[in-house]
C-alpha cells in the first residue's frame, strides 16, 4: 500500500543524511519531491537522487536553494508550484551544527546556526502555507532534535534553534488547524549521517550508546518511517505534535 500516491512534496536539505532517507521513502510510498540543496557540491548527490527517485516510478526534480533565504524561499515554491501544481507536504530538515562551548562561540556562528535551522523552517512555512489554504489540505513536517529538548554542553546555538522549532510547530498548528493543515516536530536523537560520523565508533560512541535504552544509533530511514507517518493520512488527527524519534534517549 502507497500512502502517499497523488502527493507532492518539498523537502529542504535532502542530497544526502535524513532528508536523502525521506525523499526516497516518500517516493517509494508514491510521492512526487522536489528537494532542495544548498552548495554546488553536492550537485552531483543530488542528480544521483533524482534520477534514483525518478527511477522508482514518481517525478523528482533537485533545486539548489537556500533555505534560509528569504527571497530564495519564495523564489523556490513559485518555482516548484509551476513545475508540479501543487505543495501539499512540507519537510523542513534543512540542518547544520557549529558546535562551540558558549566561551568560544561567536557572534557569527550563533547567528549561521539560528539562520540555517530556525529561520529556514519560518521562511519555507510562510510560503507554503498560501497553496495549502487554498486546497484546505497539508502537513508540514519540522525537523527539531532531541538537543532541542534536554540540551546539551557545546550545544547552545543548535539546541536554542531546534528548541526554537518546536515552539514554532505548536503556534502554526494551533493557526492553521481550522484549515485542515497539520504541523509536526520529529526530534531525532543520535542518528548516523555525515554530521555525526565522528560518533561511529570508539569510546565516543559507546558512551552514547549506553545512555540510549535501544543501545543502538538511529538511521535515516528510521526518522524516515516517522515522517512517512506524520505526511499520510494515517496522521490526520495528529498536529502540534514533538515525536522523539530517538532510542529512548529523553526517558
Amino acid at each position: 500500500m502507497k500512502l502517499l500516491e497523488g502527493k507532492t512534496a518539498l523537502i529542504t536539505g535532502a542530497a544526502r543524511g535524513i532528508g536523502e532517507g525521506i525523499a526516497i521513502k516518500f517516493a517509494e510510498h508514491g510521492a512526487d519531491v522536489a528537494f532542495t540543496y544548498v552548495s554546488a557540491g553536492s550537485a552531483d548527490k543530488a542528480k544521483a537522487l533524482e534520477d534514483k527517485l525518478t527511477a522508482l516510478g514518481v517525478k523528482a526534480k533537485a533545486y539548489q536553494s537556500n533555505a534560509a533565504d528569504y527571497a530564495a524561499s519564495e523564489t523556490l515554491v513559485n518555482d516548484i508550484l509551476k513545475e508540479f501544481g501543487k505543495i501539499d507536504i512540507a519537510v523542513n530538515n534543512a540542518g547544520i551544527s557549529k558546535d562551540n562551548l558558549m566561551l568560544r562561540l561567536t557572534p557569527e556562528q550563533w547567528q549561521e546556526v539560528i539562520n540555517v535551522n530556525l529561520n529556514s523552517v519560518f521562511n519555507i512555512t510562510k510560503q507554503v502555507i498560501r497553496p495549502m489554504m487554498k486546497a484546505k489540505s497539508g502537513s508540514i513536517i519540522n525537523m527539531s532534535s532531541i538537543i532541542g529538548e534536554i540540551g546539551n554542553a557545546g550545544q547552545a546555538s543548535y539546541a536554542a534553534s531546534k528548541a526554537g522549532v518546536i515552539g514554532f510547530t505548536k503556534s502554526i498548528a494551533k493557526e492553521l488547524g481550522s484549515r485542515n493543515i497539520r504541523c509536526n516536530a520529529i526530534a531525532p536523537g543520535f542518528v548516523e549521517t555525515d554530521m555525526t560520523s565522528y560518533l561511529k565508533e570508539g569510546e565516543a560512541a559507546d558512551k552514547y550508546k549506553a545512555g540510549i535504552p535501544l543501545g543502538r544509533f538511529g538511521s535515516a530511514e528510521d526518522i524516515a518511517n516517522v515522517t512517512l507517518f506524520l505526511a499520510s493520512d494515517l496522521s490526520s488527527y495528529v498536529t502540534g505534535q514533538v515525536i522523539s524519534a530517538c532510542g529512548g534517549l529523553n526517558i
